[in-house]
């Protein structure tokens, strides 16, 4: 039993065995079942920052792997150290290529370096992947195997702009190292600044080895400039020396402005042991989302950090370690991606093997294949959402930081967001701030260097550099405006002048000194050195920092120089003399109105006369009699209505109606024509010879202008010939050609600014007017260098000493002007009346009358439409028109006036009735077709041999007749008769 029991047991035994070793062999299988693949990495090891990265990658793949055990590749790191060095970069990138066979290289570290590695990974298919290289300009290379993961220096170019225009700064120096990193970023930042009106007078270059006292010189330099905002862009080493030695010079203190790209504010906390020398520093930083997974990983890296390095103590975690991690979790998940395609690589036409041969570089097969897994791979990274277009990181997040408080990590004080790409104090507030309002606040509270709380305004005069020199035109004449005296035994020089007064008050109301020595723009003799184009081109050269005087703001100057807003009246004048016209034109009674208006009232009397004569003579005895009479009552009538002394009556309604509103009417154009006529004898008593400008070519006559002035120019381009014009320098030059007359050697006018002009005309108030102006310009302003932060300032003095009156008291102390004198600047225009404030009176008058005479004429038309449209269609067109006109003509005894006429007569004789007119007015006696017998009545139409029926019962054909039968036997019936008819 035992004996059986023994080989089962063995059996079991080496069952159990066998199990083991095919599980132990299933296990290896499965070990050795992955593809490894390797994977490059340039760094430099001799700083604590690529010992951090190359931390960071080791730790993402560590973490990538352990949650994805399934995967089956592997990357295997292969790490080589730049030394530091762009040569260093590429000899190292190159034997990775070469030797190793990697797939791919995650560095280098720096800008230049990565220029010459990317290149060689475009020649060997080698996707090169740089997670610090920020540098615009790599993307010039075009290489399709480069990926820049880190965030390219030109997206940050929009915040710090923002952070300009957020605070009105004009001007900005950039400081920033003389290499490829520095110099990539400079047209991007320039174009930006330019975009919110800033300008950049000069760029600090400082090298990459410079010493500190290379940097202290350039600091000096800075110094002794007007601008007070800076913004640094290099390494963190470089500039820990700028900053050191910034603070030691006192350009750290109160007025000064520093701003530093992400490339310092990023590792800010590596620069720990100088950040109490950047106290007031505004910095760009990228922004990172505090995410727990983020908080894990720190602490992890550090702990792991100290193991692997115990004598490194001073690096700290940033954002382009987080950039690091991020890149090595893409290329792991790019590689798993490819899968287990041909890891081969292909050698290239080559003689023979050379590990410095750059021809006998092999072409990776799997260089493509892993770019464009590359391109397509996104996740939630460390730094946020990791996303490609063309190569490139996708726009992220800026942090504003304002480094200060104890220890200097500096707090946020606002953010800049692709989005809506302006600044905002929070990040997804929906109160963003557009920084082209007049007014924003889109950053939080800022301390600013020497712990101040008020903005810098951005520039300061240097207390140990030299006086503003401001450029003094030397004149001859009008030195009301501007003076040069200069006294030779003492050889100083006295300037005085209204341009000087004005920018000496300007001064004084600046919020800050503002030293200045006023320079004469002279030869050593003491003549004018030039034109007033020549002083202000000076300007555009450097050898004035300004010029005041009595310069006109001008299109072709503003190409040089900015002007601060005028000082003084604006526009080119003419003086030309004045005389008394009052008593010496015989016809001053038309001027108050144009002619075109005198046409249209005597039109219109005219007009209402006949309309009133047209509604008023059938049925009124005032408008009846001769012809001649009727003409001369009706005009006669119409024409006293313009003094109201008419004495006819009105006695029809439409009459009336219209009488109403032509009376409204001369009321209206009388009383102006009387106010203006009074006006014209009694308040303009001066007039000017001439007008207008046009009227001095018309006539040919010389016109007078100052010398060497630009209005000389205007002149030639209005049109008048060179012959016609003459040059003047002083007032009593012009006084004297003035009085004498174009046709006695002198001139008819003077055309010059308005300033000069009013200080003319107010030493010669009773000779001379001024008109205009003639020509537009922009007046008396003070010049400044392109871009001068004192315009702004200037500007705003010029416009407080305009508000609180001390303008015009400069003015009254220099433009003089007799206390006898009236004001003749006004405008000499003709002051007649025209049609065009009256058309609309007589608008309303026209139509009244023709709407009366419509109505008239359709009444009249249907009461005699019998006559017009007779039954007997025999009668000829031309006897019923006569025979309208005839009725037309006549009274219409009808009406309410001649019955109450009539009425009232009833008791005198039939003799005298026919002798006597009916109205009392009427002097003249009735017309002849009053005294037409029975017979001629009976034979209007006799041609035709009708009659008026012997019964009484005409015909329709004799209803005309009848009428006009009857009209005479009723002007012959006898008191009596009359009587027996009552």
């Amino acid at each position: 039993m035992s004996s059986m029991e023994n080989p089962k047991r063995r059996i079991s035994i080496v069952l159990v065995l066998f199990s083991w070793i095919f599980m132990a062999a299933a296990m290896a299988a499965e070990n050795t079942s992955t593809i490894p693949v390797n994977v490059g990495v340039v760094v430099d090891l001799d700083e604590g920052s690529g010992k951090m990265y190359l931390s960071c990658i080791k730790m993402a793949l560590s973490d990538f792997y352990a949650s994805h055990a399934q995967y089956k590749t592997r990357v295997v790191l292969n790490t080589s150290n730049s030394h530091e060095d762009v040569v260093g970069a590429a000899d190292a990138a190159l034997d990775l290529i070469k030797n190793v066979e990697v797939k791919a290289i995650l560095g280098p570290m720096t800008s230049m370096q990565t220029t010459f590695v990317v290149n060689l990974g475009e020649k060997a298919h080698v996707p090169i992947i740089s997670f610090s290289a920020t540098s615009p300009s790599l993307t010039s290379l075009q290489s399709s195997y480069f990926f820049q993961f880190a965030q390219n220096d030109s997206t940050q170019v929009k915040a710090i702009s923002g952070i300009v225009q957020n605070f009105g700064w004009r001007r900005v120096v950039p400081i920033y190292v003389d290499n490829m990193y520095g110099e990539g970023i400079m047209p991007f930042l320039i174009d930006a600044l330019l975009e919110v009106d800033a300008h950049v007078p000069y760029r600090s270059v400082i090298s990459q080895s410079a010493t500190d006292d290379q940097i202290e010189i350039e600091l000096y330099k800075l110094m002794t400039m007007q601008t007070r905002v800076f913004i640094v862009h290099m390494m963190p080493k470089l500039a820990s020396q700028l900053f050191v030695k910034a603070k030691e010079i006192g350009m750290m203190n109160k007025g000064f402005v520093w701003i530093t790209t992400n490339g310092i504010g990023d590792r800010l906390k590596a620069m720990e042991s100088v950040l109490n020398s950047m106290q007031g520093v505004l910095s760009v930083e990228t922004d990172v989302s505090d995410t727990l997974k983020l908080r894990e990983f720190k602490t992890r890296w550090k702990r792991q950090f100290q193991q692997d390095n115990p004598e490194i103590i001073d690096v700290e975690l940033d954002a382009f370690g987080y950039r690091a991690y991020d890149a090595a979790f893409a290329i792991a998940m790019a590689v798993e991606k490819v899968g287990n395609a041909s890891f081969g690589s292909q050698k290239g036409n080559a003689s023979s093997f050379n590990s410095t041969d750059l021809g006998s570089l092999k072409v990776s097969q799997y260089g493509s294949n892993l770019s464009n897994a590359l391109s397509l791979t996104s996740f939630r990274g460390l730094a946020g959402n990791f996303s490609l277009v063309d190569r490139q990181l996708q726009l992220s997040t800026f942090k504003i930081v304002n480094v200060n408080g104890n220890g200097g990590r500096g707090r946020a004080v606002g953010y800049w967001t692709p989005e809506f790409g302006r600044l905002a104090k929070q990040l997804n507030s929906t109160n963003s701030c557009n920084v082209s309002a007049f007014e924003c606040d889109a950053l939080g509270p800022i301390i600013w260097p020497g712990e101040s709380f008020s903005v810098p305004k951005g520039w300061e005069i240097p207390e140990n550099g030299t006086k503003l020199r401001i450029g003094v035109p030397v004149k001859d004449g009008f030195t009301e405006f501007v003076k040069v005296t200069t006294d030779l035994r003492t050889n100083t020089t006295d300037i005085t002048g209204f341009s000087i007064d004005v920018f000496k008050a300007v001064v004084e109301m600046l919020p800050y000194a503002l030293p200045y020595e006023l320079i004469p723009y002279a030869y050593p003799n003491g003549t004018s050195a030039g034109t007033y184009n020549d002083l202000i081109y000076q300007v555009y050269l450097g050898n004035f920092d300004a010029v005041v005087g009595d310069a006109t703001i001008r299109a072709n100057r503003t190409l040089h120089v900015d002007f601060a807003m005028p000082y003084t009246e604006s526009g080119v004048v003419m003086v030309v003399p004045i005389i008394d016209r009052r008593t010496k034109n015989a016809w001053v009674f038309l001027q108050p109105l144009t002619w075109d208006l005198w046409m249209t009232t005597l039109f219109f009397f005219m007009f209402i006369g006949f309309v009133i004569w047209v509604l008023e003579h059938r049925i009124n005895e005032d408008f009846r009699g001769p012809p001649s009479h009727q003409v001369g009552t009706s005009f006669w009538f119409s024409f006293s209505t313009m003094v109201f002394s008419h004495r006819e009556r009105v006695v029809s309604n439409l009459g009336r109606f219209v009488m109403i509103i032509w009376v409204f009417v001369v009321l209206i154009v009388t009383q102006s024509y009387t106010a203006n006529l009074a006006s014209l004898l009694t308040v303009q008593q001066l007039r000017p010879t001439v007008n207008d400008l046009d009227d001095l070519l018309r006539n040919g006559e010389k016109v007078g202008y100052m010398r060497g002035a630009y209005v000389y120019d205007l002149l030639i381009h209005r049109g008048f010939d060179v012959s016609k014009l003459k040059p003047y320098g002083f007032m009593e030059e012009i006084d004297e050609a003035l009085s004498k007359g174009s046709a006695h050697g002198g001139i008819a006018a003077i055309v010059h600014e308005t300033p000069y002009m009013k200080l003319l005309v107010a030493k010669y108030c009773s000779k001379y007017a001024m008109i205009g102006p003639i020509f537009k310009t922009d007046g008396f302003g003070f010049a400044f260098p392109k871009r001068s932060p004192l315009v702004s300032d200037i500007t705003q003095a010029i416009l407080n000493l305009t508000d609180d009156g001390l303008m015009t008291k400069i003015e009254d102390k220099w433009i003089k002007k007799d206390s006898n004198c009236k004001d003749s600047t006004g405008n000499f225009s003709s002051s007649a009346l025209g049609l065009e404030s009256f058309w609309g009176l007589f608008l309303i008058a026209g139509i009244a009358s023709i709407f009366a005479l419509i109505t008239f004429v359709t009444s009249f038309l249907y009461e005699h439409k019998h006559v017009l449209m007779p039954l007997d269609s025999g009668t000829s067109k031309s006897k019923r028109i006569r025979t309208m006109f005839e009725i037309f003509n006549e009274k219409k005894l009808s009406s309410h006036t001649f019955r109450s006429s009539r009425h009232s007569d009833s008791g005198v004789g039939a003799q005298d009735h026919e002798v006597k007119a009916l109205s009392p007015n009427n002097n003249w006696p009735e017309s002849p077709q009053s005294y037409t017998n029975h017979t001629d009545a009976t034979s209007v139409f006799s041609d035709r041999g009708q009659e008026i029926p012997s019964h009484g019962q005409a015909s329709p054909e004799t209803i005309p007749t009848i009428e006009l039968a009857i009209t005479i036997q009723e002007t012959h019936e006898t008191p009596e008769i009359t009587r027996s008819r009552a």
